[in-house]
């Protein structure tokens, strides 16, 4: 497999998933029904796990360990708060003014793991 190829293909993954979470938000804060559609909660799965399946592969094709490289282990772990965040924002928090906190909160950590991962480097330098 070709690095270059698989790069390209995980960031279109990330710009998809961070544009239709976006989507999802706005449209959560409307109220509107169009969440309720069956593709609105199907497609977003499918994407994200071709984000993580060419993110796994780039490592692998890599040779990056998250044990040997703090960056790639920020990542995961912001990932999972970005999971979280998310969740909260779309799904499980009552209150408005709590779903928007949480929907830029994850925001924040999508844009994070953005700047690491270009970066190489947990640190905003």
């Amino acid at each position: 497999m070709n690095y270059t190829v698989i790069k390209l293909l995980h960031i279109t993954f990330a710009a998809i998933s961070i544009s239709g979470f976006i989507a999802r938000g706005l449209l959560m804060l409307r109220q509107s029904s169009l969440l309720q559609r069956r593709w609105l909660k199907v497609i977003p799965h499918i994407n994200d796990s071709l984000l993580l399946l060419s993110a796994i592969t780039l490592a692998i094709l890599a040779g990056y360990n998250p044990l040997q490289h703090p960056w790639l282990a920020a990542k995961i772990i912001l990932l999972f708060l970005y999971i979280g965040f998310g969740l909260m924002a779309l799904r499980f928090a009552r209150q408005r003014r709590s779903r928007i906190v949480f929907f830029i909160l994850a925001i924040m950590t999508f844009a994070w793991i953005v700047v690491i991962a270009i970066n190489k480097s947990v640190l905003f330098s």
